[in-house]
C-alpha cells in the first residue's frame, strides 16, 4: 500500500514524500505530540479565530510556516512531518494544498 504525503506549494510546484509501508509506523499519540511540539517550536499561528487548533489545522499551519525550504533542505524533518501527519490523520495518502488551503485524503 502506498504511504505518501504530497505538499502542493503552488499549482505547478509540489513536493512528495513517499514512506515505506513496511517501515516503522509512528503511533497516533506520538504523532499528535510531535505535531504539537513542532507547532510551538516553529511559532505557528492558529488558523481559527477561536484559538481551537485541530490536527489538520496544525498540519496546514506547519506546512505554511516552514514551506518550502524545510521540506527540501531538511529531509529528516520532512520525513518525520510526513510520518506524523499520516499517522495523526489516520490516512495512507494525504495532500496538503497550501494554495487552496485544503487537505485531502
Amino acid at each position: 500500500m502506498r504511504h505518501s504525503l504530497i505538499i502542493r506549494f503552488a499549482p505547478e510546484r509540489t513536493h512528495e514524500i513517499d514512506l515505506r509501508a513496511d517501515g516503522p509506523a509512528m503511533p497516533a499519540d506520538e504523532a499528535r505530540r510531535w505535531l504539537d511540539e513542532q507547532f510551538v517550536a516553529q511559532e505557528c499561528e492558529p488558523l481559527r479565530g477561536t484559538g481551537k487548533v485541530l490536527t489538520a489545522d496544525k498540519v496546514m499551519a506547519l506546512a505554511q510556516t516552514v514551506a518550502p525550504a524545510k521540506f527540501t533542505d531538511d529531509p529528516a524533518w520532512a520525513g518525520a512531518f510526513a510520518r506524523a501527519t499520516l499517522s495523526a490523520l489516520g490516512r495512507p495518502l494525504v495532500t496538503v494544498d497550501l494554495d487552496a488551503r485544503a487537505i485531502s485524503y
